[in-house]
């Protein structure tokens, strides 16, 4: 008889208690109603994101195609190896820029004297394999085959000197993005992607307006009649591989920077290279810098709908519609058979 008293004043206590948990618990459910839930990017900001994206991948693709593109045009060879110049480039400038056995220079030193290689190589390759091939009047379907077995030997070479473990540059490497309205983008991406139109504006103004260009030109157009005009052919073509193995080179660095290293990363980006090329028209470098620029905006935009794994196929099939409505690309010449 005497714990009712307490045990009723312990029953007020808790009821007590459990009113004011439903009463808290209330005002929190409508708390939360009341605030609003934060939403990510619209689809506008996300398509113009994945535009912008597309022309830096664009820009980087065209940078390795365009030599692709004046090997092509000078002595019409589909190179094979050039994927593998690309990774030669972005490899010797992890060498120097961050292996035990290398220097450990600053990036960019290291890249100059990467893409400086890359032209040394290129030149070593045409003087040591083409030329005395192209001398002996070798066709040019045994020396695409020849470019197959030198592609295998190079990227092999590049695995067991260099490892099959992705790697990255010392510097440069993760950065806070810049809002410019609805894009973002790293300084490092956006200092990629203009030095990349710098260069290749650059490779225009060499084309058009300088001698060796315009020699180029006359080579790319009629090799027979150039020579009888008095071109140095040999030494145009000497010039053609060693800007190709240059810009292979650079390309490379650029896209290691923003991406990733690897030993076959070269060959992963030769068949949009030879999409850009196609697209834009076989032999021409203006085609083939447009050309790469509409696979790498189709790459980044498609991403939007399908899965990031298709992107490459989209690609592809844009390439496909393109060709059937026009054969020659978009800037290539229609030719007459016979």
């Amino acid at each position: 008889m005497m714990l009712s008293p307490v045990l009723v004043v312990l029953g007020a206590v808790a009821a007590r208690a459990q009113g004011a948990q439903g009463a808290q618990g209330a005002q929190g459910a409508q708390g939360a109603q009341g605030q609003q839930v934060p939403q990510g990017p619209g689809f506008g900001a996300r398509a113009f994101q994945a535009f912008v994206d597309g022309v830096q991948f664009g820009v980087i693709i065209a940078i390795t195609a365009v030599g692709l593109s004046l090997v092509f045009g000078t002595i019409h060879l589909i190179n094979f190896t050039h994927g593998e110049f690309v990774t030669i480039g972005a490899t010797f400038a992890f060498f120097l820029n961050v292996s035990p056995a290398g220097p450990r220079w600053h990036l960019v030193p290291a890249a100059l004297v990467a893409v400086v290689f890359g032209a040394l190589v290129g030149a070593a390759v045409d003087r040591g394999i083409w030329r005395p091939l192209r001398a002996r009047g070798t066709g040019l379907i045994n020396m695409f085959i020849v470019t197959i077995g030198l592609s295998l030997l190079l990227r092999h070479v590049v695995l067991v000197l260099y490892g099959n473990r992705p790697a990255s540059f010392a510097q440069y490497d993760i950065q806070e993005a810049i809002d410019f309205g609805p894009v973002g983008i790293t300084p490092r991406d956006l200092t990629v992607t203009l030095l990349s139109v710098l260069v290749l504006v650059g490779v225009a103004i060499l084309l058009q307006f300088t001698r060796i260009g315009t020699a180029v030109r006359a080579v790319a157009a009629n090799r027979d009649l150039a020579e009888a005009s008095g071109i140095d052919v040999r030494r145009v073509v000497s010039v053609v591989w060693m800007v190709g193995g240059a810009l292979a080179a650079l390309g490379g660095i650029f896209f290691g920077l923003v991406e990733i290293i690897t030993w076959d990363m070269g060959f992963k980006l030769l068949l949009l290279m030879f999409a850009g090329i196609i697209l834009g028209g076989l032999g021409s470098a203006y085609g083939a810098m447009a050309g790469s620029l509409v696979i790498g905006v189709v790459a980044q935009m498609s991403t939007l709908w399908f899965p990031v794994d298709l992107q490459y196929a989209w690609a592809l099939l844009v390439l496909i519609v393109v060709l059937l409505i026009r054969p020659q690309g978009i800037l290539g010449r229609r030719e007459r058979a016979g």
